[in-house]
């Protein structure tokens, strides 16, 4: 009986691997990215250890010798260019550095190639720069956002019943109850309502107006002066009410009430007082008396029912 022929995938993987090896140790990196099969070295007739100074004079010397426009002979043109690249690299000392470490290292064949790329395609660009204008973009783009929202709904509330109610008795209460009716002074009333509409404090549920400290390039610049408040402010906390026992301030209970009805800030500031002051003294924030506040409220509703 034959035996079972071999597997084909582990011959398939050394042959691969074999290609691997030939190919990295044949090609040095130094020859195959930089300067192709020449030295940048040795087209600049220079050595590692001449200065930047020498460097440039060599190419400006070389540049006039095989200009295209000083030496027509198409191999001349050829050879200007590789004299440029060997310069580009060599008269920047970070590539040169780069250049340097792959002649020394040619063994780190996948380094040195990262290398090379990063330096010639990477970005130049200052990362903090980047990120300031990124923040700057962002922090447009959302006050715009914030401004035609707050303006759509302006307008929309200014076409509601209830403001022209409220604007008209303003107008009455200034006016002392005389009011002109003439079709000529359309304008005019048209600027005195105007004018009128900007002693209201719109408040608008779910849109409020907008604010330079409230965009994200703002917030993110005071974030450090905002996590240092915030430290100190429960700091405070639990040295009074969990070390010292004291009876919650008004503000403080106020807080906890909102956060345990899970209500949002300008949602929880457009509640009349005394509904304020009824949800506080409930003490909402106790997990029982929370308890007993919701079966009530389920009782009232089914009751409403």
């Amino acid at each position: 009986m034959n035996p079972p022929p071999a597997p084909i995938w582990p011959r398939a993987t050394a042959f691969s691997f074999l290609v691997v090896v030939l190919v990295l140790t044949t090609i040095s990196p130094s020859l195959a990215i930089y300067c192709d099969e020449d030295d940048c070295y040795d087209l600049l007739g220079v050595t590692q250890n001449s200065n930047a100074s020498e460097i440039k004079k060599a190419y400006y010397k070389l540049s006039l010798k095989y200009h295209p426009d000083k030496n027509p002979d198409p191999e001349s043109r050829k050879l200007f260019v590789k004299v440029a690249n060997a310069y580009e690299i060599l008269k920047d000392e970070a590539t040169r550095e780069q250049y340097d470490y792959a002649i020394a290292h040619p063994e780190e064949v996948f380094y040195n190639t990262a290398q090379y790329y990063r330096a010639y395609y990477g970005h130049k660009t200052d990362t903090r720069a980047v990120l300031v204008g990124l923040l700057i973009i962002i922090s447009t783009f959302q006050y715009l956002n914030q401004s035609t929202r707050y303006n759509q709904a302006v307008a929309m509330v200014k076409k509601t019943p209830a403001y022209k109610n409220r604007l008209r008795a303003l107008e009455l209460e200034r006016s002392g109850g005389v009011t002109n009716k003439k079709r000529n002074q359309k304008n005019v009333d048209k600027k005195a309502e105007e004018d009128l509409s900007n002693e209201f404090d719109l408040q608008i549920t779910g849109t409020e107006k907008p604010s330079v400290w409230k965009v994200f390039g703002v917030r993110f610049v005071l974030l450090p002066y905002t996590l240092s408040k915030l430290l100190l402010w429960s700091g405070c906390w639990f040295w009074r009410y969990n070390m010292k026992k004291h009876s919650y301030s008004w503000e403080d209970a106020s807080y906890l009430t909102q956060r345990s009805l899970g209500v949002p800030h300008d949602r929880w500031i457009n509640i009349d007082q005394s509904t304020k002051e009824d949800l506080v003294l409930r003490r909402l924030w106790e997990k029982s008396k929370m308890e007993s506040y919701v079966a009530d409220m389920r009782k009232e509703s089914k009751r409403r029912r």
